[in-house]
């Protein structure tokens, strides 16, 4: 299993200490406010060097503190025993992600190392909230098994962030090479930007062999599946460059570049009409909750490789007959941390080798 034990300091309201995982599942129990989450953020920034709950590293640190530390240690897959440390001081504004006492330049370097599927009630949102987070999910799928989908994403931010900066540059357009520095953008946005498409394309098509029958294996519920609705379609790169210089009137006076994959869509048919809408509630929770078990699952399909499943109290608006079924789907796992308030059944999800810890005031002691 990956993670053997974790280390932290300065963080958040957590005690200071180590804490013991060595378990193939793991439960904080505790009631709300108490520090559960923050525990499982410290092995998500572990294996990923983020929040998933926040983009200010201020936020994390304990208050009245000036810097925070983390240190997993965990077993690598040939058994040995490796370590992955996280540390931030505020003063400095300085973050550093060392594995195996070795500074890491690039974030990427660290993303294959734990491989985490986080499961918490914000997904939600790749359901029912903006297009941008349904993107999210599919990027963030991607890199998980694809590191040079992240290398093509970060250039086709980059020149994306470029463009729109001339494009919000009034002083610019007065200058006679305006025309050719968008000209030189555009070859660059289109090159990234249609890989981007493609891999995307591919991942959904995956995903859907995986979605659409678990999805009717839980709720009856037939063809589900997920659309890919892309602005660029399955242009060759001479008419991807026709479509940006045609828009580019209309990206002029909105000050930003209004086509390419940061606008595509990923929506949710059944039998090939809009199936949110009218879903229930609890369709939709169910909907968020199986693209991380089918995350989970492709994950494993391309890498031969068990992730490291970490759930925040997903289960808590489900009946009890969804729970059941959730729990038996639950994709092969190399370790699963869940969280659990006190009233909650969490018994009848315990193996012989659980390991459940209480958690109360930042505190984690065994019961």
């Amino acid at each position: 299993m990956p993670f053997l034990s974790l280390y932290t300091s300065g963080f958040r309201n957590l005690k200071d200490g180590q804490t013991d995982l060595l378990a193939p599942e793991v439960f904080f129990v505790g009631e709300n406010g108490q520090g559960k989450t923050n525990l499982l953020e410290t092995l998500y920034i572990s294996s990923y060097g983020s929040s998933f709950r926040t983009k200010s590293e201020s936020e994390i640190i304990k208050k009245g503190g000036d810097a925070y530390s983390i240190r997993g240690f965990y077993r690598d897959e040939t058994g040995k025993a490796d370590t992955v440390a996280v540390q931030y001081e505020k003063s400095a504004g300085k973050k550093k992600i060392l594995k195996n006492g070795k500074i890491l330049t690039d974030r990427k370097d660290l993303i294959q190392t734990i491989p985490c599927v986080l499961f918490c009630h914000d997904d939600l949102d790749f359901a029912i909230g903006e297009p941008e987070r349904r993107r999210f999910f599919i990027d963030q799928s991607l890199s998980m098994y694809d590191i040079f989908y992240v290398d093509v994403l970060r250039k086709y931010k980059k020149v994306l962030k470029s463009r729109n900066t001339v494009l919000r540059d009034e002083k610019a357009s007065e200058n006679s090479s305006y025309t050719d520095m968008l000209d030189v953008y555009d070859i660059s946005l289109a090159e990234h930007g249609r890989e981007m498409v493609k891999k995307r394309r591919d991942a959904l098509h995956n995903f859907n062999r995986i979605f659409t029958p678990l999805y009717e294996e839980v709720t009856g519920i037939k063809n589900i599946s997920l659309v890919y609705d892309s602005s660029w379609k399955d242009k060759k790169n001479e008419d991807v460059l026709a479509l940006l210089k045609e828009k580019r009137t209309s990206d002029i006076i909105m000050k930003t570049t209004l086509s390419g994959p940061h606008r595509d869509r990923i929506r949710f048919v059944k039998s090939g009409e809009p199936f949110i809408p009218t879903a229930s509630t609890g369709q939709r929770r169910l909907t968020a909750i199986l693209l991380r078990v089918c995350q989970a699952v492709l994950y494993t399909k391309i890498t031969a490789k068990k992730p490291v499943l970490l759930m925040d109290d997903v289960l808590l608006e489900l009946d009890p007959a969804k729970r059941e079924r959730i729990t038996a789907l639950l994709p092969a796992y190399d370790q699963l941390f869940c969280t659990f308030l006190p009233e909650e059944p969490y018994s009848r999800y315990m193996k012989s080798g659980t390991k459940v810890y209480k958690v109360h005031e930042g505190a984690v002691d065994e019961p």
